[in-house]
């Protein structure tokens, strides 16, 4: 099978899907219409086996091989974003206040290119692909929402990429080891007393309370943790007060943190800090923590090497680089939960000569010369992932 020829014949279109979808992003939870354009798109191909979620905006769809064999899933995520585009791109978002600035639109073209050169290769496929269009990744919700419904019942391995505006098109990266960070969020209340601004003895000023916590929170990343283990401990949001000469008598912080570290040793130290602290100085802190999503960790050597071999085989090694482990989240690894293998890589997207605007900013875009690529190295990887398990 010649993936890369078809990739070619298929420039045009996952080109056309790409510049279609970014001009109707819509937000997570809300992808109704989106799906329903995917599941057209799937049907226009002559896939038939379409799985539509109950519980959320996603499907699934499997292209059966010529050949039996095990399952292999190609997962695309597909909402967007609260921001209001500021690209100028002639089919910019249509929808006020919405842009597909995570670059999912790219993720939806792909995987749909990937479907189509399956789709010619099917009676050599020994065994089955499964596509996952998924929703809700920003709010990291969606992927376990699928996970309830089954998408990964008899699926072996799963294989997800994110274009990335840090490095060039149409480079790719398949690293081992640690990918991206878990994501926690957590709250923080603080009660005090309020009492006048003249007169501060006479209460417990939450705003002050609030400062203390978040500089000794600062030691459960310096000092209680080890540094060979990264960890961002960020606070992002801070409410109190309601007048100008009045002590706070309550607050509010809100944030999140970022480890490759699993378990609850930091949920328990932050725990520590913030009701000792607050208790050092009359006052009250509860603190509510929340488990969004566990790390990316690229940790099974047999897809790293299949991912890797895709992209030498179609393009030469020259195009593989390594990618540094980054601290942002992604809920991916919920679909390895159960027990299947995950790998998970990045695909510059950032047009050499051209400024360069991270994802999520209003002015993201991408080079489209790495969407036939980015098709094809997916469909590579699925056709030699069951190759090379054919029972």
């Amino acid at each position: 099978m010649d993936i890369k020829a078809l990739a070619e014949k298929y420039d045009s279109y996952v080109i056309d899907r790409r510049r279609f979808y970014h001009t109707c992003p819509e937000l997570s939870w809300e992808e109704k219409e989106t799906i329903g354009l995917i599941k057209a798109d799937l049907e226009a191909m002559g896939i038939t086996d379409i799985h539509m979620c109950q519980n959320c905006y996603g499907l699934w769809a499997d292209i059966h091989g010529g050949k039996p064999g095990k399952t292999v899933a190609l997962r695309a995520d597909i909402d967007g974003l609260p921001v209001k585009e500021e690209t100028g791109l002639p089919f910019a978002s249509k929808n006020e206040g919405k842009m597909h600035a995570c670059g999912h639109d790219n993720h939806i073209a792909m995987l749909l290119g990937a479907a189509k050169i399956l789709m010619d290769v099917k009676d050599e496929l020994c065994g089955t692909v499964r596509l996952v269009f998924q929703p809700a990744e920003e709010i990291a919700k969606g992927a376990l929402a699928m996970m309830e419904e089954g998408v990964m019942k008899g699926v072996s391995a799963i294989y997800g990429v994110h274009v990335w505006a840090t490095f060039d098109a149409p480079y790719m990266g398949f690293n081992a080891g640690n990918r991206m960070a878990c994501c926690h969020g957590f709250e923080i209340k603080v009660e005090g007393k309020s009492a006048h601004a003249s007169a501060p003895h006479l209460g417990v000023d939450a705003v002050m309370v609030s400062c203390s916590i978040m500089e000794a929170l600062q030691q459960c990343v310096s000092r209680m943790n080890d540094p060979l283990n990264p960890l961002v401990l960020t606070i992002g949001k801070v409410t109190a007060g309601n007048r100008w000469n009045v002590l706070a008598g309550s607050a509010l912080l809100e944030g999140t943190v970022r480890t490759f570290t699993t378990g609850t040793k930091v949920e328990d130290e932050m725990r520590k800090v913030v009701e000792g602290t607050a208790e050092a100085f009359g006052a009250k802190a509860t603190l509510s923590y929340t488990y969004m999503t566990d790390p990316v960790i690229n940790s099974d050597e047999q897809l790293v090497r299949i991912a890797q071999d895709a992209v030498s085989k179609l393009y030469g090694k020259e195009y593989l680089v390594d990618v540094p482990t980054m601290m942002g989240s992604e809920d991916f690894s919920w679909f390895g939960k159960d027990g299947a293998s995950y790998i998970y890589g990045f695909v510059g997207s950032h047009k050499k000569g051209t400024e360069m605007y991270s994802n999520h900013h209003e002015k993201y875009d991408v080079d489209e010369d790495m969407l036939h690529r980015g098709a094809a190295v997916a469909a590579q990887f699925a056709a030699d992932f069951l190759a090379e398990n054919a029972q």
